[in-house]
């Protein structure tokens, strides 16, 4: 189980996540949703440790981000961080090295069936592929939390079938995953509860099927960041 409590960072004098507090249960999948620049990214990256926050406190299974559960923690960013004359392959060894709880041969399954080729170097990848590279490495960890920011960025739509299949057999393990994304249609069946974000705060959360007696997760986004905005959030808690 994840705790955040009153979490806040701060660049300069602007708070990119705001006095956030959640729980996120043990084998549930959470969508975080919002558009750019509403918080998710930030808040990921501290629960990831990669960011410290400037108040406020994460626990995993009841102890602080660290090392040690950085261990438990498997985040896939947007960004892409190998080296371009690496192969895909060169990759996968990488992270095994890395990670003790990688596994080449679920790598290399994930690879066939996303259709990469493990000669192919990192220079040639297009964005749709990187991104495929970047789900298949974080999906061959055995980690108790699993974190997507913005899966289907860069991706068509052929290939987000693709990746959309691959989450779905992650979700089958039991793990806790959390979602960031602003395309909602594609994983809504998917999800079990979801996160609204509006400038850095929780705009609104609840399980799919109790936020379906006011709309689909789509419908509430564009409720929530359409031009009436803030006023149907109030509707909504109302």
């Amino acid at each position: 189980m994840l705790q955040i409590n009153h979490l806040i960072r701060r660049y300069y004098n602007r708070a990119a996540v705001d006095d956030v507090t959640l729980t996120l249960d043990s084998g549930k999948t959470y969508a975080l949703l919002g558009p750019n620049g509403s918080g998710k990214t930030t808040l990921m990256k501290m629960i990831a440790g990669l960011v410290k926050p400037t108040s406020g406190e994460i626990l995993l299974d009841n102890e602080p981000i660290g090392v040690r559960s950085k261990a438990n923690i498997a985040y896939m960013p947007t960004e892409n961080y190998f080296y371009s004359y690496m192969t895909i392959r060169d990759v996968g060894r990488y992270y095994a090295d890395f990670f003790s709880d990688f596994s080449l041969e679920q790598y290399n399954a994930s690879l066939t069936r996303m259709d990469l080729e493990p000669k192919d170097k990192i220079r040639q990848l297009s964005s749709g592929m990187a991104a495929k590279l970047r789900l298949a490495l974080t999906l061959s960890r055995d980690a108790e939390l699993m974190m997507f920011d913005e899966p289907l960025n860069g991706v068509d739509i052929l290939t987000r079938q693709q990746v959309v299949d691959e989450i779905l057999r992650c979700r089958e393990t039991g793990r806790t995953m959390l979602l960031s994304t602003h395309l909602v249609d594609e994983l809504e069946p998917s999800i079990d509860c979801a996160i609204y974000m509006l400038h850095g705060k929780i705009a609104l959360m609840g399980d799919r099927d109790l936020l379906a007696e006011r709309g689909t997760l789509t419908e509430l986004y564009l409720k929530i960041y359409g031009t009436e905005g803030i006023d149907h959030v109030q509707a909504i808690k109302g």
